[in-house]
């Protein structure tokens, strides 16, 4: 009696230490899971800040005044354009960094000279993401690092009310030749009205039998 109540208790002991070593597990699964989803919504952020950072960037060159540099030499000038007098903003505010908590972005620069033309984070963790990625992101599929995500402007804008046409392109052959010029040609001849003394002499004729 008392060894079956001693061997029911030792059942229940090892039950319960297993039942909490389940618990464990599964808590830690769950924290694992839950970081794993944080991270990929921070690295969606990511990718919608660095959109932003774009698209003000191509913004900015799209406003350039005739003479005037296409890339800003600081983040700040796309908050208040400095080159109109007025208030022109590209950005609506400097947004931080989703992965490093921090609002420094590395910065990268028209060459040979101090124009921002793209920006990518600090982080150097590796991505979860590495495929699947919009068509304007298709350049970061396979990176290997957070800060290879290069948030680039597009293609060089010109400036406002210029367009940029190559001079040395010839232009375009015509779908079809010119037309020739019409060669004037003589119009026939109206014939001659009979004489009125010579009609009636025919019919004069006509009506004597010879």
């Amino acid at each position: 009696m008392r060894r079956s109540a001693r061997r029911q208790r030792g059942f229940t002991y090892l039950g319960l230490i297993i039942l909490v070593a389940i618990l464990g597990l599964v808590g830690a699964a769950g924290l694992k899971v839950g970081s794993l989803l944080q991270r990929q919504a921070a690295e969606q952020e990511l990718l919608d800040i660095g959109a932003q950072f774009a698209d003000a960037l191509q913004s900015y060159a799209g406003a350039t005044p005739a003479g005037q540099p296409q890339q800003p030499p600081t983040l700040a000038a796309l908050l208040r354009d400095p080159r109109f007098p007025q208030v022109r903003r590209h950005l609506r505010k400097l947004y931080v960094d989703p992965i490093t908590g921090r609002a420094e972005w590395g910065l990268l620069y028209q060459p040979d000279s101090r124009g921002i033309i793209g920006v990518h984070s600090l982080s150097s963790s590796a991505p979860l993401k590495v495929g699947n990625f919009e068509a304007r992101f298709t350049g970061f599929e396979g990176k290997t690092h957070l800060s290879e995500w290069q948030f680039v402007v597009g293609s060089p804008v010109p400036p406002a009310g210029l367009a940029q046409v190559p001079a040395d392109v010839p232009a375009p052959p015509a779908l079809f030749p010119p037309p020739r010029p019409a060669v004037p040609t003589a119009e026939p001849a109206a014939p001659e009205a009979a004489e009125p003394e010579e009609e009636a002499g025919a019919q004069q004729e006509a009506r004597d039998p010879p």
